[in-house]
């Protein structure tokens, strides 16, 4: 297992510490952006820095830096790079924080996930640039930018000097300009599932160049993959039992888990506190021997203690900033259910056996939802939802989460009595 400091350093990163930065990310991708990308179209014009062919190519660079669930619905998309370019040569460039998801999946060895730190803006542009000249030292023969038309990512993927580059091209203004740095340019269809999404942007790599945006490629069914279990330590276990044990006294008859966040990267995705603790409530009345517990991460602690305290019963606890990431998989490993809005830990539950209830809004389950048979996903079905996608840089104009706001406790508590009963709870 990480070293505990700091993998709960990470757990916090994970939490909060991106999020308050992401308008800052977002200007500086929009104006920076801008000028990066179309400095390296005129340099590729010119013959300059890309395509750098040659003899003894080989292997593969994904780059998703940033959100941890869609690197979690990527998981089928590594899958096929494995499989076509073998295990050892397939490599990832990912946020810090993000890479505990890749080192769970354990799709690729370890040492291929190559990091850039995110404490200030010096810090990442310092390690992007090291580990540009890494990956080029690596001379790979392909790569697959997963990001959803960042105008960074689309610079560093041509400056890598890898000859065979795959991403999202804007036509006809179907999303934000990033210049003319890929050789293999599929148009983003909104209307597949993530993660067929990704496995596309692999199979385009075996596509004509030349003949996109038609890209006559038939996408398995998603449903068809399941992402591989994440094996916690028996280290890991035994702290979570006994985290388990004492907040339930002993070992309990059913035990749901209460993601009460919703992270600010994206606020509208929260549904409220007094949601939760009336689900809690709901729950506790009406399954005898059920208990609960709220997770969240460190920087959370403080609001989630007052939420049990609003639910004011012995089998209502909080294990927030009381586990690294790796126990926190260890824990939903232990519980019956799940509750949580679209972000990462709905994602993160896919690589353990709990059930999970996941509170769409702002964002469609048809793109992101999870796809396994134990995933119930509640949305309101509001006609304004939803309002943010990748072609709008994940940006809206609305004030007030109505589609989150809609969702009712009894709805929820509902569905969690049918993920119970059935694990014969």
């Amino acid at each position: 297992m990480a070293d505990a400091n700091v993998d709960r350093g990470a757990w916090d990163r994970v939490m909060a510490g991106l999020a308050s930065n992401t308008p800052l990310f977002q200007r500086l991708d929009k104006w920076a952006g801008i000028a990066a990308c179309a400095c390296c179209t005129v340099l590729r014009w010119l013959g300059v820095c890309g395509e750098a062919g040659g003899g003894g190519r080989r292997g593969m660079l994904f780059v998703k830096l940033a959100e941890q669930g869609s690197t979690v619905l990527a998981g089928a998309a590594i899958r096929d790079a494995v499989e076509k370019f073998g295990r050892d040569n397939v490599y990832f460039l990912v946020f810090d924080e993000n890479r505990f998801i890749l080192d769970a999946h354990d799709l690729i060895p370890h040492g291929n996930v190559l990091t850039v730190r995110t404490g200030s803006l010096a810090e990442i542009l310092t390690t992007a640039v090291g580990r540009l000249f890494e990956i080029r030292r690596l001379r790979l023969e392909a790569l697959v930018d997963m990001e959803f038309f960042s105008r960074a990512t689309a610079a560093f993927s041509f400056l890598t000097g890898i000859p065979k580059r795959v991403g999202f091209h804007a036509y006809f203004s179907e999303g934000p300009w990033r210049g003319n740095l890929f050789t293999h340019r599929p148009r983003y269809n909104p209307h597949l599932h993530t993660s067929s999404t990704f496995r596309g942007l692999v199979a385009a790599l075996d596509a004509d160049p030349g003949a996109f945006p038609q890209f006559p490629w038939i996408p398995p069914d998603p449903t068809a993959f399941e992402p591989p279990r994440f094996v916690p330590t028996a280290a890991e276990i035994a702290a979570m039992e006994g985290l388990v044990a004492e907040g339930c006294g002993g070992k309990p008859g059913a035990l749901v888990l209460l993601n009460a966040n919703a992270s600010d990267l994206l606020p509208l995705r929260r549904w409220d506190d007094a949601n939760y603790v009336a689900l809690a409530k709901n729950l506790l009345t009406s399954v005898p021997g059920l208990f609960i517990a709220f997770t969240g991460g460190p920087g959370e602690a403080e609001k989630t203690g007052a939420i049990v305290r609003a639910v004011g019963s012995d089998r209502a606890f909080s294990v927030a900033g009381r586990t690294t990431l790796h126990e926190l998989l260890a824990l939903y490993g232990l519980a019956d259910v799940l509750v949580t809005n679209d972000s990462g830990p709905a994602h993160f539950a896919t690589l353990t056996g709990v059930h999970t209830v996941v509170l769409f809004g702002p964002e469609t389950p048809r793109l992101f939802g999870v796809l396994l048979p134990r995933c119930r996903t509640i949305t309101a079905g509001l006609a304004c939802s939803p309002c943010v996608s990748a072609t709008n840089n994940r940006q809206t104009s609305c004030p007030n989460n109505a589609c989150m706001k809609s969702i009712r406790v009894e709805t929820v508590s509902s569905a969690v009595a049918d993920a119970l009963a059935a694990r014969g709870k």
